[in-house]
């Protein structure tokens, strides 16, 4: 308070000894409407593959993020080393992008659709044990594996995937 009142002193001090000099009057102004604030995250859309990769598609289906379920990261156990897929290259639905080695055992990584590499989780080289915490985190911080460019048959193929329901009941059952 005491910087406002200095800066409108050395601009005009007419007008501090105005604002003072002025009563409090409550105001009969009520906004309009209220919005309610909701609860639940603008998410993109997120399916899954029964090899257990996850894909984060933007609304429009150009775009999108992988990684490794949560399930894949608890049967997997400590994570130790990531093989991280080459920026630039384009993969088909199934192809290995990368691999994932674990104190109990090691998994390819497969691309969940047809999709070209656009950037990669660097953090995972450092700090490996990052798909563990936060397998299924798209963030700075999370486990995310690469950020894809999806191409038209990448579209198609996304609507083969799983929906977060489909996949728990395929977890919940003997197949995988």
């Amino acid at each position: 308070m005491a910087s406002i009142a200095r800066c409108l002193r050395a601009a005009r001090p007419s007008t501090l000894s105005r604002l003072t000099q002025t009563p409090l009057t409550r105001s009969n102004w009520q906004p309009a409407s209220l919005r309610a604030f909701s609860a639940s995250p603008i998410r993109d859309i997120r399916k899954y593959t029964k090899d257990h990769e996850w894909i984060d598609l933007n609304a429009d289906k150009t775009a999108g993020v992988i990684g490794i379920s949560e399930y894949a990261a608890e049967e997997l156990g400590d994570v130790v080393y990531v093989e991280l897929p080459e920026e630039g290259k384009e993969f088909n639905a199934g192809d290995a992008i990368g691999a994932v080695e674990s104190v109990k055992s090691a998994a390819d990584i497969n691309a969940p659709i047809a999709c070209k590499v656009t950037a990669i989780n660097l953090t995972l080289e450092e700090k490996p044990g990052t798909i563990n915490q936060v397998p299924e985190d798209d963030s700075h911080g999370g486990g995310w594996i690469a950020k894809v460019q999806v191409s038209e048959q990448g579209a198609k193929d996304f609507e083969t995937l799983m929906d977060l329901e489909e996949y728990k009941a395929f977890t919940g059952s003997e197949e995988h």
